[in-house]
């Protein structure tokens, strides 16, 4: 029978304040907050997914001293009614089972609804001493803000790339695995700025990797990644206003079954470091430690030109990836996006 793998994310899941990636101003806060005893009944972590929010509650409970018994987690997606809150007041009255402190861990709090929310608002306003409540949501508009009062708020940022490679080398690393800097920098990319999200990548090659060593050929067949040469190619083309060359090589996206909406984030990508390159000899300077060096030298080259890559073409490309949601034919908007730029929208 094939092994199987222990999930990723669960794994590599935070433990402790050091092992936090990309939060440094929510743990700094948190940290203080316990060295100087001026703990707050009510906290709230508002984020996009997978930044680590209902992770941090965890260690936040573990510092308080909270054992697992006293660390209570509830999904307000399908614990959203006012019966559920009611339920929850009830059990707050009750002592912890053997810790000073005991933790309620409401994840997706912006699902309660409008009477449970009300609910929830009494027992915010006067908590027994030995109850600390961590709220966590990915869409704060929908928390009422008479909650949102209650709470002392932390905002969780989407890690930024570097703190994404970062993790990826470490988990590579502790693994066993090797990998090379295209595959590394095509995994950040499609991550979308979650460390959920990078991690479940990762797993998918470290699946299909046989002598667990990652390459970017790999990366892109399991990914439905175009090629680099792919992409080249088409910012050559629209370099040198090639309308012909262009859509020949979006019609072979298309027909290879690549996936258009990666080919968009990964020509986005492209276009975004050539525009720091042309621009910024800082940016470039960090940039060339951070793509390999065939990718940097390439960019660089078309950076160093006049030509139609430029601000006008990468709003372009955003506003053309927001319509790919609707559009008919994913790859649709792409072009219309690159024929308008290259003067080609007679």
């Amino acid at each position: 029978m094939p092994e199987t793998q222990t999930v990723l994310y669960r794994k590599y899941r935070p433990q402790n304040w050091d092992e936090v990636y990309g939060q440094e101003q929510v743990v700094k806060v948190l940290k203080g907050s316990l060295k100087t005893g001026k703990l707050g009944h009510a906290y709230l972590f508002s984020g996009p997914r997978g930044t680590g929010k209902t992770t941090m509650a965890r260690i936040f409970a573990r510092a308080l001293g909270c054992s697992d018994n006293d660390i209570i987690e509830i999904d307000a997606a399908s614990n959203r009614g006012i019966d559920d809150i009611r339920a929850l007041r009830e059990s707050v009255n009750s002592l912890p089972f053997d810790s000073d402190k005991k933790m309620y861990i409401i994840d997706e709090v912006h699902m309660l609804t409008k009477e449970a929310f009300n609910a929830l608002l009494k027992t915010l306003e006067e908590p027994p001493s030995h109850v600390v409540f961590v709220l966590a949501t990915t869409e704060l508009h929908k928390v009422i803000p008479t909650v949102v009062s209650r709470c002392q708020s932390f905002t969780f940022t989407s890690p930024t790339y570097t703190v994404l490679k970062e993790m990826i080398e470490g988990i590579v690393k502790k693994e066993g695995y090797t990998i090379d800097a295209g595959s590394l920098d095509l995994i950040a990319m499609l991550g979308n700025g979650s460390f959920r999200d990078t991690q479940g990548v990762l797993q998918k090659l470290m699946s299909y990797s046989a002598d667990k060593k990652i390459t970017r050929d790999e990366a892109e067949l399991v990914t439905g990644a175009p090629s680099t040469a792919m992409i080249h190619g088409l910012l050559t083309a629209i370099n040198n206003n090639d309308t012909d060359t262009a859509l020949e090589i979006l019609h072979q996206a298309e027909g290879g079954s690549i996936d258009a909406y990666i080919f968009m984030q990964m020509l986005v990508h492209s276009v975004r470091n050539i525009l720091k390159i042309r621009f910024s000899p800082k940016m470039a300077g960090i940039l060339t430690d951070e793509l390999g060096e065939d990718e940097f030298t390439f960019l660089e080259g078309i950076a160093k030109e006049k030509n139609a890559i430029n601000a006008d073409l990468l709003l372009r490309l955003l506003g053309a990836y927001a319509q790919m949601n609707n559009a008919y034919l994913k790859y649709t908007p792409i072009e219309l996006a690159i024929l308008k730029i290259i003067g080609n929208n007679e």
